[in-house]
């Protein structure tokens, strides 16, 4: 056999071949894995107008007439009776004493827009020519539960996907080292893990929670993201021979989503573990960052920290993000004043930041931000100085992508109790949100138990009155 007479050169610039073959073989295989995933990136029924939504869910139901519905009559009639009938909720026996019970806070006209806005959101009353305030929500279901579950899943009684859920399945995601769902310091009760779950949907459309309302967001962890124990090399062949043993298990069972959704779930945990804590530092933004979300006061710190960090998750590509004032801080069935005057200094400026952020960085072009709560609250009061709840009509304002500016759409009466103009189911909202992101709420449909699901069910119209054309 004749040997190779190569030099040093022409041997490197051969097997450099080799090492081009193997590059592309390794990336191969991570497109065919990308192909393959559900989060891969999904063409939409139209062009969307928004990349990405915000949900600031206000848990407990903020008061509409005394945060933005502003009602000059109630404050004129303080203390006379209802002029009409209360909702079915109230005992007959309590319509006659019924009081109405004016709004503590004053009300101004912002903005070029003229937008009312309480003195409770001072700072976000700054970027009133921004928001697209809708005054005449109804919805659902008088107690919290029911509300919230409408407001997260378009069910108020069924286990239902919820919108994050339906808005990644119908997208995909935009980065695929991240979740395309994050809820960030979600609420225990009121439906608790059901708000971003994906009920029925394949495992990889549920929302991935930080934290909890019960912790504060600076130690709000992703579980069981760090593996401290092992290097990377050998956490990847460890899933690699995890992922095998269940591949084959799934090839046996044929159809399975719990086993798919594991599969999913576990190499997009690996992946993860690369982007997450970078992501979740706040100490990389400067200081002016920082203080402009309020993470230097100890009111504002731990929504303002929750605030930034929804930035910085729709930044990188996360498709839907909530953030939560929860655990029902805005129910005040008493004491109306301390508890919504709490409540709104710890998110005001937070709030204000945010918008304030986005819009300098050019992302509240295409970044929808929706703010509100499960309910309103009654314009009569509930004993000497609260409110009850209000599913009858009540406030909820979006910002950014796609919508109006400065802008009011819909009214409830002179009082402020029934939504009378132009009314606003959340089915009407789910069906926005959804146009909005480029995808037809009616035909974004699931097939479970021999029949086709969709978010609004078989309601909901786009509030087409609302959108920036």
């Amino acid at each position: 056999m004749e040997a190779l007479n190569l030099s040093r050169r022409q041997m490197l610039k051969s097997s450099a071949c080799g090492f081009g073959y193997t590059a592309l073989a390794g990336l191969s295989a991570e497109a065919a894995l990308e192909s393959q995933s559900p989060l891969m990136t999904k063409t939409p029924h139209f062009e969307p107008r928004a990349k990405r939504v915000i949900f600031l869910f206000m848990h407990g139901g903020p008061s509409q007439v005394d945060t933005f519905d502003y009602k000059p009559r109630l404050n004129k009639e303080d203390g006379q009776r209802l002029p009409f009938k209360a909702a079915k909720n109230i005992e007959k026996s309590s319509q006659e004493n019924l009081r109405l019970m004016k709004s503590p806070w004053k009300f101004k006209q912002r903005g070029e827009s003229g937008l009312w806005i309480s003195e409770l959101f001072d700072n976000v009353a700054e970027h009133a020519d921004d928001l697209c305030v809708i005054n005449s929500m109804h919805t659902n279901g008088q107690s919290h539960g029911q509300a919230v579950m409408k407001l997260h899943t378009g069910s108020d009684s069924l286990v239902r996907p919820s919108v994050g859920s339906w808005m990644v399945y119908g997208l995909g995601t935009e980065n695929n080292n991240l979740p395309g769902f994050i809820s960030i310091c979600p609420s225990r009760g009121h439906g608790g893990v059901r708000n971003y779950g994906s009920a029925f949907l394949p495992a990889a459309y549920q929302g991935t929670a930080i934290g909890d309302a019960d912790t504060a967001a600076k130690e709000a962890q992703i579980r069981f993201l760090d593996n401290n124990g092992a290097s990377v090399s050998q956490q990847r062949k460890q899933l690699g021979l995890l992922q095998a043993m269940n591949e084959r298990h799934l090839a046996q069972v044929k159809l399975d989503n719990e086993i798919e959704g594991v599969i999913n779930s576990y190499e997009l945990a690996f992946r993860m573990q690369s982007e997450v804590p970078a992501l979740m530092d706040l100490n990389s933004e400067t200081k002016e960052t920082q203080a402009l979300y309020g993470i230097d006061d100890k009111t504002t710190e731990n929504f303002g920290r929750q605030c930034l960090m929804a930035r910085r998750f729709a930044e990188a590509g996360v498709r839907y993000i909530e953030v939560a004032l929860g655990n029902n801080k805005w129910d005040q069935h008493s004491g109306l004043k301390n508890g919504h005057e709490r409540n709104s200094k710890m998110v005001d400026k937070p709030i204000a930041g945010l918008l304030a952020d986005l819009k300098q960085r050019g992302l509240l072009e295409d970044t929808l931000v929706v703010w509100g709560g499960e309910f309103g609250r009654t314009p009569i009061a509930q004993g000497k100085n609260g409110r009850d709840h209000n599913p009858q009509g009540y406030s909820m304002w979006l910002a950014g992508a796609g919508v109006k500016q400065g802008h009011v759409h819909g009214a409830t009466d002179e009082y402020g109790y029934y939504a009378t103009r132009d009314k606003v189911h959340i089915h009407d909202l789910h069906a926005t949100l959804l146009h909005l992101m480029g995808m037809d709420h009616k035909r974004l449909t699931y097939r479970y138990a021999g029949r086709d699901f969709r978010l609004t069910d078989v309601y909901g119209d786009v509030v087409t009155e609302i959108l920036d054309t």
